[in-house]
């Protein structure tokens, strides 16, 4: 599995944290087949320039989430896609960015129909 992985160490979110979510994004677009080998976690430590904990952290929470299995001695290795919880998994990710908005607007005081103009906004620049 070749994926480009951008870290960043100036967005506040974890190392292991923006590996994690650019792997399994590669998975979720079918960058990474069923069964595919991850590159190994030494590798993938020495490319990105960080920690074999690093990854190894990363990688572990992927297998947490069912996303790949981790063979000792072999190495990582997707696992076949349950569209249905890849479903459930997006949608709780979903409801926890809209749980997040609302609790930014809510600072502001913003309505729920500004709230639901500015959802319609970022489908509709989406769409086009």
């Amino acid at each position: 599995m070749r994926v480009d992985i951008v870290l960043s160490k100036t967005s506040g979110v974890p190392i292991y944290e923006q590996v994690k979510e650019q792997l399994k994004a590669a998975i979720l677009r079918g960058d990474a087949e069923e069964g595919e080998a991850l590159p190994s976690i030494r590798g993938l430590a020495r490319d990105l320039g960080v920690s074999v904990i690093t990854t190894t952290r990363a990688y572990s929470d992927l297998a947490a989430e069912g996303f790949v299995t981790n063979v000792p001695g072999k190495g990582s290795y997707v696992l076949p896609r349950n569209a249905e919880l890849v479903r459930e998994r997006v949608l709780l990710e979903v409801s926890e960015h809209f749980a997040d908005a609302v609790a930014k607007a809510r600072l502001v005081d913003l309505t729920p129909a500004e709230l639901h103009a500015a959802l319609d906004t970022v489908i509709e620049q989406e769409q086009s």
